[in-house]
């Protein structure tokens, strides 16, 4: 357990990064020139690059061993990558775009090592518990990321939108820095965290089994109807931004997302330790409560039903980050749980490529169509996840 809240801690540091920078670069891409269906294809392209190649790195894990080297590689290009937005110039939309994807590239490095390693302590302690803890403290820095950059709004009251939120990618170089100091101090302090899972009497091969199988088509689904948050904020800066209202303007803008982080670090503790109880019926449960998001933040037209879906948004998100990962775990081998981690994100970034880039072309063409298209594919998704009973875990 101290291993499962040190590494944890390293979490939240490094989504104070890039979990600030997500809530507004959607709206600075829109700045820099960047047209709907760009953010959308951009959105989408790196979470392919950031999901697909997962696979690939999972199984260099799996073979190396190299479990500490890949997650460290990862959180280092993930970190740097952030800052460097500050130096993009006024008009340099492609050069931000490149950025993000080499920050998701930094991702799919560290995560199926990071999983794996968090896997072998979750097997002791509970992997919905375990994962749910890891998710809390993953978006305490979430929530804080958008807060230190609406404070810094607040106090940098002079240049231009865009000297703003490039001011606000450079101060994220602090966070970035104190992540990697964490991460060194969590590989000194636990060197081997594979031990903490015990080996399997004999060699189990990971096969996919009609299970995983239906699993990851569930997911897919998921990914492709869920709406990324880059879109989510691109549509409030052009919608509610451009009147100013008493409460939603510019400034306010990483607030809102910090306030759906919050929802997701609750949400993510209540599911984590519902899907040790009942199974994946608590990810039926959050996907039932997250797919009208799009609705409510799409389609209606207050500040009320904004806020309502940004919350079921947050329930979306909270459950993707926990319960989606601890399936995983009472499913594939110890022995190629990377692997099997990199399939399962291989699989979410495809779709979620293929569904934000639709999603952003008919954002332009018919926002009731668009909203169709993600509610439909979510609720498509809950037939096909497996409503067992609670995994086991050892003590």
């Amino acid at each position: 357990m101290a291993f499962i809240i040190l590494f944890g801690m390293v979490s939240m540091m490094s989504d104070v990064v890039h979990e600030g920078a997500a809530s507004i670069h959607g709206a600075f891409l829109s700045l820099l020139g960047a047209s709907a269906g760009t953010i959308g294809f951009v959105s989408g392209l790196g979470e392919l690059t950031g999901y697909s190649l997962r696979y690939v790195f999972g199984r260099i894990t799996d073979r190396t061993r190299s479990y500490w080297p890949m997650t460290i590689i990862g959180y280092a290009l993930d970190i740097i990558a952030v800052p460097a937005l500050a130096l993009v110039g006024p008009h340099g939309w492609i050069a931000a775009c490149v950025l993000l994807i080499v920050q998701k590239m930094g991702k799919a490095i560290k995560k199926p090592a990071k999983d794996t390693i968090l896997s072998f302590a979750a097997s002791q302690e509970g992997v919905g518990k375990s994962f749910a803890i890891q998710e809390m403290l993953d978006q305490i820095g979430a929530f804080l990321g958008p807060l230190l950059l609406y404070v810094v709004m607040l106090l940098k009251t002079s240049g231009s939108t865009y000297q703003i939120y490039s001011f606000c990618f450079a101060v994220l170089a602090i966070p970035g820095a104190i992540t990697l100091i964490l991460l060194f101090i969590t590989r000194r302090n636990f060197p081997h965290p594979e031990k903490f899972e015990p080996e399997p009497k004999e060699y189990v091969p990971f096969l996919m089994r009609r299970q995983f199988i239906l699993y990851i088509a569930g997911i897919s689904l998921f990914a492709f109807g869920f709406v990324d948050y880059s879109m989510v904020a691109m549509h409030i800066a052009r919608t509610w931004c451009v009147v100013q209202t008493s409460f939603i303007n510019a400034t306010t803008l990483p607030l809102l997302y910090s306030g759906a982080m919050l929802i997701d670090a609750v949400a993510a503790m209540v599911f984590g330790i519902m899907f040790d109880r009942r199974g994946s019926r608590a990810l039926v449960l959050s996907t039932l409560l997250s797919a009208p998001a799009a609705i409510l933040i799409f389609a209606a037209h207050s500040v009320a039903a904004l806020l309502v879906g940004l919350a079921l948004w947050g329930i979306g998100m909270g459950a993707q980050e926990s319960v989606l990962k601890a399936a995983v775990t009472t499913m594939v081998p110890k022995s190629s749980r990377a692997t099997g981690y990199g399939l399962f994100e291989c699989s979410f970034g495809i779709f979620w490529f293929l569904g934000s880039w639709l999603i952003g072309i008919l954002y332009d063409f018919s926002i009731p169509v668009m909203v169709s298209v993600s509610l439909v594919a979510q609720l498509a998704a809950i037939p096909l996840f497996r409503t067992g009973k609670a995994p086991h875990h050892s003590r």
